[in-house]
């Protein structure tokens, strides 16, 4: 398991690295009287409003696991609830479309409870004067992704506002799905100790996304990773049903991911730069725009948390399964600065990788 030569380390930032658990740093004020773009983008800010404005007016104890998806019990069974809308911009890209968003978003987040999907609502919200062409495209492409993921579109609605009062076509779904016996996977569950597993290469979505929509080329064309990810989690279910958390790297990136998830367990996060799966085109964009690839938007990527014990074989289980063939161990769980994630850089200092404060790209998904 040469990848994964990290875990042998001692557990936990090396001693000649710098003591950061009593770091803090100070931000500038976020007390917006308007809703602004950058609480749409998964980071800091839209936590915020999550933490401010909706955990308080809900309520309830299951929205407070805060995961992708809910897991309830109902009739004796366990189902996992998810609902997502999207809005993104332009409604077709390379690799995919709004409408194969729409599935496999929804999708991958009941498949991060280790749920398969099983039904889909289906919402569409439709500018006047869209063409009717345009909105058959994108049903199709709805349908075949639903089809291809193994779920069936069983209700919707349709709605229509004025022209100027929206942007073509928006989507909103939601999906049930049943979650096996003995299978807990949320955010909390994650220990020091844990083995940081990503499934393949980051930032495609994102990247694809800006590139066709500000006319940019970068000499090769950039194809999202947009996948409904809920056979690679059988996968690696089969290996073991005690996966300690996952997480589809979505809004924010893959940083966001890790720092929710150690702000949700208490636990720090080490992890290697040079171990992070970054393609060569992904980072000449991400350079030329002045972007991050690591708060870069993924759609068919996940992260996972395992013990050690069965990392390395989740992580040829995942590597056996095509949306799995780049799975890469990229860090671990440690007990030090609980709720914050260090990298380890190529120079061998080390970073701190902070939640993004608002958005690098705007309506990606």
């Amino acid at each position: 398991m040469a990848e994964a030569e990290i875990l042998t380390a001692p557990v936990g930032v090396p001693s000649t690295a710098p003591d950061l658990s009593g770091w803090s740093c100070p931000l500038p004020l976020r007390d917006h009287p308007r809703v602004v773009m950058g609480h749409g983008g998964g980071g800091a800010m839209s936590a915020e409003l999550v933490e401010n404005i909706f955990a308080p007016a809900f309520g309830g104890r299951v929205l407070a696991g805060l995961g992708d998806s809910a897991v309830l019990e109902l009739g004796g069974a366990r189902l996992a609830f998810s609902t997502d809308s999207y809005v993104v911009r332009p409604l077709f890209f390379p690799g995919g479309s709004i409408g194969d968003l729409a599935v496999n978003g929804t999708v991958n987040d009941l498949a991060m409870s280790g749920a398969r999907a099983a039904y889909l609502s289906c919402g569409f919200i439709l500018e006047e004067g869209v063409e009717t062409a345009v909105l058959d495209r994108v049903a199709r492409a709805l349908g075949a992704a639903a089809r291809a993921a193994g779920v069936e579109v069983a209700t919707g609605d349709t709605k229509v506002v004025e022209a100027g009062h929206g942007d073509g076509v928006y989507l909103n779904t939601a999906g049930i799905g049943l979650v096996p016996a003995g299978v807990d996977i949320r955010p909390q569950r994650a220990v020091p100790g844990d083995v940081v597993i990503v499934s393949g290469e980051i930032g495609l979505h994102g990247v694809a996304i800006m590139s066709v929509r500000e006319g940019l080329e970068f000499g090769v064309e950039i194809e999202s990773d947009c996948a409904a990810l809920g056979g690679l989690v059988d996968a690696m279910l089969a290996v073991t049903p005690d996966l300690h958390v996952l997480r589809d790297p979505t809004r924010g990136g893959l940083a966001a991911a890790l720092n929710e998830i150690a702000a949700a367990a208490g636990v720090g996060v080490v992890m290697s730069e040079r171990a992070v799966p970054v393609p060569p085109q992904v980072a000449n964009a991400c350079a030329v725009l002045g972007l991050d690839p690591m708060y870069v938007a993924n759609e068919g990527k996940l992260v996972a948390f395992v013990p050690r014990e069965h990392a390395e074989a989740v992580l040829a289980a995942m590597r056996a399964h095509p949306l799995g063939a780049g799975a890469a161990v990229i860090g671990e769980c440690v007990p030090e600065h609980p709720g914050m994630v260090v990298a380890r850089t190529a120079l061998g200092g080390t970073r701190v990788v902070d939640l993004p404060m608002g958005e690098q790209l705007p309506r990606i998904c």
